[in-house]
């Protein structure tokens, strides 16, 4: 960078609304090409783009030149390729202990579970594939995830961060997953539990009344009912 008061791209692209979940990766990481292995081919305009997320200037370019819009696509290239460096880092002891500062931060929320009493969660993907499925999280104490409740992270790839993240953090820190919570919510009514068989009990019921209305009205008018002695 030309001065000391400029901020990297990769500090500004964290630094963005929406982005709060990702971490920092260290540019060494990224500048080892064996832990790019394969990217090239799930990312265009490559080489720019990685130049773009390194800070290095870009290398003059006629057709970018005669086409304005091809820096905005550069652009777009350059936050998916971070996106997807992002992924691995995180499964790195490094990246680990930097996802861990957030998740003790509290910058991933906490789960809105009420039996989970506020426990706090981590970002996960549903699938590793770009464009799949948006960013979910992912609560440790339920096992279960959720859709952010922010809208600013409804636009972000779950894949940035995978489907294997909070599971590898807990295999290598053991003594920060919680207990999982043996409490579960029953319904009640009235006061008693209403059991499992119940509701299909009250549906079997409400479609044989509806049967009966419906053979009471198929029958010609005049006709009645036969009585039997």
């Amino acid at each position: 960078m030309s001065s000391s008061e400029e901020v990297s791209w990769i500090s500004w692209f964290c630094s963005l609304r929406g982005n709060e979940y990702f971490c920092e990766v260290d540019e060494d990481y990224i500048q080892d090409k064996f832990n790019l292995t394969g990217l090239n081919e799930h990312v265009p305009h490559y080489r720019a783009a990685l130049d773009m997320i390194l800070d290095f200037e870009p290398t003059r370019d006629d057709e970018m030149d005669e086409n304005p819009s091809q820096s905005d696509l550069i652009e777009q290239a350059a936050e998916m390729l971070y996106g997807l460096i992002h992924a691995r880092y995180i499964m790195t002891n490094r990246g680990i202990s930097q996802m861990i500062e957030k998740y003790h931060q509290g910058d991933f929320g906490h789960c809105s579970r009420v039996f989970c009493e506020n426990q706090l969660v981590l970002p996960i993907g549903l699938s590793d594939m770009p464009g799949e499925h948006m960013v979910k999280l992912y609560c440790p104490k339920c096992e279960d995830v959720y859709t952010p409740k922010s809208s600013r992270h409804h636009h972000v790839d779950g894949c940035y961060f995978g489907s294997g993240f909070p599971h590898m953090l807990f295999m290598v820190h053991p003594e920060l997953r919680p207990q999982k919570n043996p409490n579960n919510f029953v319904p009640r009514l009235y006061g008693f539990k209403i059991h499992p068989l119940a509701y299909q009990y009250q549906l079997q019921a409400a479609q044989r009344h509806q049967q009966q209305q419906q053979m009471n009205g198929s029958r010609p008018k005049g006709q009645q009912k036969p009585h039997y002695k």
